[in-house]
């Protein structure tokens, strides 16, 4: 059997068919997420303890760890990252390729 070879945007949010304004955005949330979660484990946090290192509610905590994406804003993730001592960066980088 043949391979099928398909290829990627390089953003999985693109390659599922999300308009490339709201793959970037998923994108940008679900690495804070994954940020937050990592802080999660490296410290070995139950989630009471870090929703109050968050600043949020354990459900949200839950949420967080169960990946429910729609339920986070960018701004709330920054937030929790902040509460949780971490510094958080933007890089911006122009997409069309320069020749």
């Amino acid at each position: 059997m043949k391979a099928k070879i398909r290829y990627t945007y390089g953003n999985v949010f693109k390659d599922l068919g999300f308009s490339a304004e709201e793959a970037e955005n998923l994108k940008v949330r679900s690495d804070l997420m994954s940020a937050l979660i990592e802080i999660i484990k490296r410290r070995d946090l139950t989630q009471a303890q870090a929703a109050r290192m968050f600043g949020v509610s354990q459900p949200r905590v839950s949420d967080l760890k169960r990946g429910k994406i729609d339920k986070f804003s960018v701004d709330t993730l920054i937030a929790m990252l902040g509460s949780a001592g971490a510094s958080v960066s933007v890089v911006v980088r122009d997409r069309r390729r320069v020749a």
